[in-house]
């Protein structure tokens, strides 16, 4: 008799121990690829129909003061995987330098938790064979591109899967001069598009891993431009087809960017639908946004859409349209629909973000701060600044303190040509009005934050050092 009670409260323990970890939320991070931050309908977009994006917006939370780690593609996946700005991170620009083992991502945070953690899209963080592919970093699964410029061909000749190649059947010219030559190029045929493999992979992921906890990060390539396609005489926006788009009064390429975020659009509804099917939709935390700001890439226009919305700049730019970037969070039950957000958040808080909502004991050192406060309608912290450091364009460092205090450093590397530029977010949101002149102790403050904040690096350095 005893025996059996003590089995029976045995296989009550498992069981219950099982379905406590069943209820531990799951949670989708679905990353556009030069998104501008009026690209969608939620944020003021009124060519380019939207309505999957719209929709999560409705029932979940507009982030409208969320800055992406960078202004370019790998380091702000570094800062959104490490949780640790430009200044003190591994990668800080975009050449090709991987995370080493003592690197420490989100991914590998949440496997400590019970995840089942998932990537498939665009990695940029570390190539074939070294220790920074997803395989080395916390992922248990991987499908998509290892390298960024691998990643400017929407239909290229293989994807990765984990460590193995998928030959996917398209032929490929590739490039025989300059930094991407072997790597990037483009299609004679094209006959799988590398989203539509993204959409396959992260639905079977999803309903692969329905009865246990799992992080799917989907870093999709749209609408980012093939910029190779100039040599070869082709348009950027690789699409399989214009759409709803093609009887449009609009250049060719507009319509190809239009369509390719359309094929997000689409993405982001056939995920949600997945959720919903495999009974998910209630205990999984979406959120959704772009890696930095819009391109004029490939034929790409961000003029034409209007793609910074209210926003100085885009791509390459410190200024708010290079990184502040669309974000949406829905958790039903958890996250008020129709709500908004201005609290100042970005990429370099999703660790700690994460690490909050799992309620994991970990020690490691990041520079954010979770905003699942936020998220909940509670008290939040705020940041003391938010820090950017960029190596390209003669060096430019960008700082923003008190929330709304803006001081951007341009022409870092040389001394004759360098300028500090101050503009107040709250009542300027284009950055037109450079206060610098009559603020000289708030410069002060921003350039002590600069110094202060940027550490070296054996692989990213400005020329003063």
């Amino acid at each position: 008799m005893k025996k059996t009670a003590i089995l029976a409260s045995l296989c009550l323990l498992f069981f219950s121990c099982k379905e406590a970890e069943h209820k531990k939320t799951n949670i989708v991070y679905i990353m556009a690829d030069d998104l501008g931050y009026g690209d969608v309908g939620a944020f003021g977009q009124s060519l380019i129909e939207t309505p999957n994006i719209d929709k999560l917006a409705k029932e979940g939370m507009m982030l409208t003061r969320h800055y992406a780690g960078n202004t370019v593609c790998a380091p702000s996946r570094c800062t959104l995987m490490t949780g640790k700005h430009n200044g003190h991170a591994r990668v800080r620009g975009n050449a090709r330098v991987p995370l080493l083992d003592e690197d420490y991502t989100v991914a590998e945070l949440l496997k400590t938790a019970g995840y089942t953690t998932g990537l498939v899209g665009k990695w940029g963080l570390g190539e074939e064979s070294s220790s920074g592919i997803p395989n080395n970093q916390g992922f248990d699964y991987f499908y998509g591109y290892l390298n960024q410029a691998h990643a400017h061909n929407h239909y290229p000749a293989f994807l990765y899967e984990n460590e193995e190649k998928d030959q996917l059947g398209n032929e490929v010219e590739y490039m025989t001069k300059g930094n991407n030559a072997g790597i990037a190029g483009h299609s004679t045929n094209k006959e799988v598009y590398s989203n539509d493999k993204f959409i396959e992979k992260s639905l079977a992921f999803i309903e692969e891993n329905t009865e246990k906890p799992f992080f799917l990060y989907l870093p999709v390539t749209v609408p980012h431009a093939n910029n190779e396609s100039q040599h070869f005489n082709e348009s950027g926006m690789e699409v399989p087809s214009l759409g709803i788009y093609a009887d449009k009064d609009w250049p060719e390429n507009q319509k190809r960017h239009a369509a390719m975020i359309g094929e997000l659009d689409k993405t982001v509804g056939l995920v949600m639908q997945k959720l919903k099917d495999q009974g998910l939709d209630e205990n999984t935390l979406v959120i959704f946004t772009s890696d930095n700001g819009p391109h004029n890439e490939g034929g790409a226009d961000s003029e034409f859409f209007n793609s910074n919305g209210p926003l100085r700049g885009t791509k390459r730019d410190l200024y708010e349209g290079g990184i502040r970037v669309p974000t949406i969070a829905r958790w039903p039950g958890k996250i008020k629909a129709e709500s908004t957000s201005e609290h100042v958040s970005g990429f370099v808080d999703l660790f700690e973000t994460l690490k909050e909502l799992a309620n994991i004991d970990d020690k490691h050192q990041t520079d954010g701060i979770s905003f699942l406060p936020t998220l909940l309608g509670k008290e939040q912290a705020k940041h003391d600044f938010l820090y950017w450091e960029f190596y390209e364009q003669g060096g430019k460092q960008g700082v923003l303190f008190d929330d709304n205090w803006k001081c951007v450093k341009l022409h870092v590397n040389d001394s004759t040509k360098t300028k500090v530029e101050l503009y107040n977010i709250a009542k300027d949101i284009e950055e037109q009005n450079d206060l610098a002149s009559v603020n000289p102790e708030l410069v002060a403050k921003g350039l002590q934050i600069m110094n202060q904040e940027h550490t070296l690096s054996s692989d990213f350095k400005f020329k003063f050092e």
